[in-house]
């Protein structure tokens, strides 16, 4: 008989796809009203600004969520720091970090493409952040902290 499918079993790869495709989808909504507004679409203004606004209000959720799924898991042993939570360190495949990051770099570059015209944009950013960390505190393998009794 096999013994049960643990969530440390399973391989890091495919988790995650979600946050991934919310990250990616929100940079394609950003630029899809950002950089026409930037080149003079007038008709896309006040979308833009709004699309800026909705992103933010999103990642508030999306920090909120990352966390309190980090505090959890550090109530239950697990040794997480916020730089080790936002740098989503060790066991992580280099396919998510690559993913993640690029996102968060994609989002940079049309925030400073586009912050003259829409100084709301500034904000978006934090949205790729925070799904980096709420991937890291959903799905990262971390080590047990030292004195803390075993599971």
């Amino acid at each position: 008989m096999e013994a049960p499918d643990t969530a440390e079993d399973r391989p890091l790869a495919g988790r995650g796809r979600v946050i991934e495709g919310t990250a990616w989808g929100g940079n394609l909504v950003f630029a899809a009203t950002a950089v026409p507004a930037a080149l003079g679409v007038d008709a896309l203004e006040d979308p833009a600004i709004a699309v800026c606004l909705g992103l933010f209000f999103v990642s508030l959720v999306v920090w909120t969520w990352a966390l309190g799924a980090a505090a959890v898991r550090t109530a239950n042993g697990d040794d997480i720091s916020v730089f080790t939570l936002f740098l989503i360190e060790g066991r992580a495949p280099g396919r998510v970090r690559w993913s993640l990051y690029g996102a968060l770099l994609v989002c940079l570059a049309i925030t400073v493409a586009t912050a003259a015209t829409n100084p709301f944009g500034v904000l978006v950013p934090m949205l790729p952040l925070g799904l980096v960390g709420l991937w890291g505190a959903r799905h990262q393998h971390y080590p047990r902290r030292r004195n803390f009794p075993a599971r």
